[in-house]
């Protein structure tokens, strides 16, 4: 259900045809990576925090690790990640497809800094066999994303 509520998403915006559908998992960064036949970085992971606020996304290179001073800095409260089994009611996707196309309302969706080294990257969109292929302005755009952070580790 969440890829249909994604991929109907990112039709609505323009960018159905973006969609790309694996034969094999793209779960995890490196499936992801394999399956579309990219170096891991360009696989825009979205991690999935829990705030004092309610939960935010912020999507991230793919081999990027958070930097926990640098994500309290920003947020001012500690980086907690949605424990696995919240992370579908809070969002509205499963692990491995959470994505910013078709979220729950309230969310609030962050890019983060070490993106903008790309020209494509490939997020998820909607499910664990899935992804889209999008300039990284077009991911800001399409995300309706707050603003760009810098969270992760040099």
């Amino acid at each position: 259900m969440s890829f249909e509520k994604a991929k109907a998403y990112l039709t609505e915006k323009g960018y159905g045809d973006r969609v790309i559908e694996t034969e094999t998992s793209s779960a995890t960064v490196q499936e992801a990576a394999d399956a579309l036949g990219v170096e891991p970085a360009r696989i825009a992971k979205t991690l999935s925090f829990v705030t004092p606020a309610g939960p935010i996304l912020i999507l991230a290179e793919g081999t990027a690790r958070v930097d926990n001073r640098k994500y309290k800095d920003t947020f001012h409260t500690k980086a907690k990640m949605i424990p696995f089994e919240d992370v579908e009611p809070l969002t509205g996707h499963a692990p491995g497809g959470v994505c910013p196309f078709g979220i729950n309302a309230g969310i609030l969706v962050f890019l983060d800094e070490s993106l903008k080294k790309f020209d494509i990257v490939y997020p998820a969109a909607g499910n664990g066999q899935s992804a889209v292929r999008l300039t990284v302005d077009e991911l800001y755009d399409v995300a309706h994303a707050e603003g760009w952070v810098d969270v992760c580790k040099e």
